[in-house]
């Protein structure tokens, strides 16, 4: 498949960062058939166009005390009340994306927490700082996440 706005080098590259964002610059180099400083030229521009926005590592939430995951949907309490619930939780820690959405709901949470008293804490305090009801869904297993598109 090609991507319009990506040349077919680069887009080899991302693909390869895809799957191992941790790869050198020199495996990457061989992988794709060019020289070492052009990879990174060429990474360094993917980066500044916004293409690659990030590196991270994905963390086990059951070894870092984090086991219970859930989605949690926001309604406004008042339909004509401003759109600004991500600014009124960004501080919230336990949330890790917050998705807009289509439909009933106005947003959809991605959260981890230790406990079910962790999540029933953690709901009071999404109601009062965005003044919203939630609906709640508690993730049983995970069977994969955090793909990256396939170009």
């Amino acid at each position: 498949m090609t991507v319009p706005g990506l040349e077919p080098l680069d887009q080899s590259i991302v693909q390869e960062l895809a799957a191992d964002g941790r790869r050198s610059f020199t495996d990457l180099a061989e992988r794709v058939g060019l020289s070492v400083s052009a990879v990174h030229q060429r990474v360094r521009r993917l980066e500044q166009r916004g293409v690659i926005l990030g590196y991270t590592a994905r963390l086990d939430g059951e070894q870092i005390g984090l086991p219970l995951t859930a989605l949690i949907s926001l309604t406004p309490n008042d339909p004509a009340a401003p759109d600004d619930y991500p600014q009124r939780i960004q501080h919230i820690t336990e949330i890790e994306s917050c998705y807009s959405v289509a439909g009933d709901e106005s947003y959809i949470l991605l959260v981890r927490v230790a406990s079910p008293l962790g999540l029933e804490d953690l709901l009071r305090r999404i109601r009062e700082a965005a003044k919203v009801s939630t609906r709640t869904t508690v993730v049983l297993s995970t069977p994969f996440e955090g793909r990256s598109p396939t170009l």
